[in-house]
This record gives C-alpha cells, structure tokens and sequence, in this order.
C-alpha cells in the first residue's frame, strides 16, 4: 500500500514537473509575449518575466520591441530631370503594438522591407539630381512620412530614415567636375578683375598725388629696385619711367638737328670763292683791300725787270 502510495505520489511529481516544464516561459525585458488561446488572440499580451501557459491550448510568440536598424538594398531609378542613379538607405524602426505586430501582418520585418524600397523608388522619381546630392533633410523627412502611414496599422512605428549613397555614373560625374570647375574659374576671374578695378582706382589716385612731386616718382623707382634687389637676384631690371624715355627722345632729336645746322655752317665756309670782276687788279685780289702783296709775294722782282 504504501509503495503504490509512493509511485502514485512520485508518478504525480513527474506530471508536474513536466507540466511546469512546458507551460514555464521567460519573457525578456525587451520582448512581449503575444498568446494564441486556441487560435485566438487572448487579452492580454505577457509582459517580462516569468508567465505560464497552457500546454497544447496555448501559443506564445515573442516580439521584440528593440530598434531594428534595417539597411535598404540599393534601388536604381531616373531622376525628375531625366538622370539613371543607385541610391540606398537605412530604416531604424520599432513594434510599439506586439498584437498587431503579430496579428495584422505576416511578416513585419519583410512588410517594412519592401515598403522602405518602393517608398525609397518613388522618392527617386519624384526629387531632381541636386535635391538627392544637397537636400537629403528633406529627402530623409519625406521618406519617414511614406513609411510611417501604413507601418502604424502594423503596430510599426518608423523612427528615422537616412539616405546613405547616391551612386551617379560616370559620364555624370565628370560633366559635373567639369562645371564645377568652369564655375570657380568664372569666380576667380571676377574676382581677378574686381582686385584690378580696385588696384586701378588706387594707382590713378597714387598717380595724381605723385604728379604735383616730380621727386616722388623718382623716390618710387628707387623703392622699387631697392625690392628688387632684396631678392638677391643674379639679373636686376632696371625700369625707366616713360616721362624719361621721351624727355631723352626730346634731347637726342634737338642735338641731330644742331649738329645738322652746324654741318651745313662749315660745308658752307669751304665752298671756293668765283672768279675777279673786272678792273679789279691783281695786288687787290691777292692783297686783299688795302692793295699790299701778302709777305711771301714781297721779295719778287716786278714784270719790267722781268721784260
């Protein structure tokens, strides 16, 4: 009697302990447990802890609440303005209702899947080049707002979407480069003609300020190959002020026509002297006015000694 008491007793244990065994679950700080009574949803969802259900009657299924960060595989699409680009981007998202989490939809994580890329195709079509390459606050806010509508019935909330890479080809790329680049050349050279309008302006009042002070432009050259020099420099360029050059321009022409004056001054005393008037004898032509022969012609013997 006895030891059918202890078998009985031992056999019941066992029940127990296997019944406890299969209706025990644990559910974790970051999950809720969502029971299926028979097939249908019991009213209450299970929170952390220890809880107990009923073996072969009851289902749980446990839904974590965490922050899924998903990432979106890359969607190629053509741009409002008619240009081909790859973009991709991440979805974080979190359950806020495990019941309709579990009940609503099949497969929540492929449902959002699956919406952030068509949403994120859409997106594509709808936005031109320069809003997908500098305006992704935007982007990223549209997107979250595509999303967000139909993940609340799935007891999904969508918590931010972020655009990682657009993905531009390449012929794309270096028309773009090419732009880039004539737009700085167009500002540097704006840039260069403004500084020269303004080096303009200061020269002409320098100008007129050193014109009232001749010495001052000659102080001036004196700076500047001073500069030069500071250089160490094996050639050093000497600059000459325009106002010099046609001042020795000036002088170089009065001096050829003095020496030209003065040529035709000389050629004009060698000229021979044209033969004697008439009557006129020959002591007055070789003794000149006053009629007495020069010194040399004095010792000669006159022409009736002669004869």
């Amino acid at each position: 009697m006895v030891e059918e008491l202890v078998t009985a007793g031992v056999a019941l244990a066992s029940v127990g302990a296997v019944y406890l065994v299969a209706a025990a679950r644990v559910v974790k700080q970051y999950e809720r447990g969502v029971v299926l009574r028979l097939g249908r949803l019991a009213s209450e969802v299970r929170g952390p802890g220890f809880t107990m259900i009923v073996p072969g009657i009851d289902r749980m299924r446990k839904v974590n609440m965490q922050i899924v960060t998903m990432p979106v595989p890359a969607q190629e699409g053509i741009t409002r303005d008619n240009v081909t680009v790859r973009v991709d981007a991440v979805v974080y998202f979190k359950v806020v209702d495990a019941a309709d989490a579990v009940i609503r939809v099949e497969d929540y994580r492929f449902a959002v899947s699956q919406m952030a890329q068509t949403s994120l195709r859409s997106i594509i079509g709808k936005s031109e080049l320069d809003d997908l390459l500098s305006n992704r606050e935007k982007l990223n806010q549209g997107l979250e707002l595509m999303m967000d509508s139909p993940a609340i019935g799935w007891g999904v909330t969508v918590d931010r979407v972020e655009i990682k890479d657009v993905s531009l080809p390449e012929t794309m790329k270096r028309s773009m480069a090419r732009q880039a680049e004539a737009t700085r050349d167009r500002r540097a050279r704006v840039i260069n003609a403004d500084a020269e309008l303004q080096a303009s302006k200061k020269l002409a009042e320098a100008a007129e300020a050193m014109s009232d002070q001749p010495a001052a432009l000659q102080l001036r050259l004196l700076q500047t190959v001073v500069a030069v020099a500071a250089e160490k420099n094996s050639t050093l360029v000497l600059p000459f002020p325009v106002e010099l050059l046609r001042f020795l321009e000036r002088s170089g022409l009065q001096a050829q026509a003095e020496t030209a004056a003065a040529e035709a001054e000389r050629g004009a005393a060698r000229r021979p002297a044209g033969p004697a008037k008439p009557g006129v004898s020959r002591a007055a032509v070789e003794g000149g006015e006053g009629g007495a022969p020069p010194p040399e012609l004095e010792d000669l013997p006159d022409a009736e000694d002669l004869s």
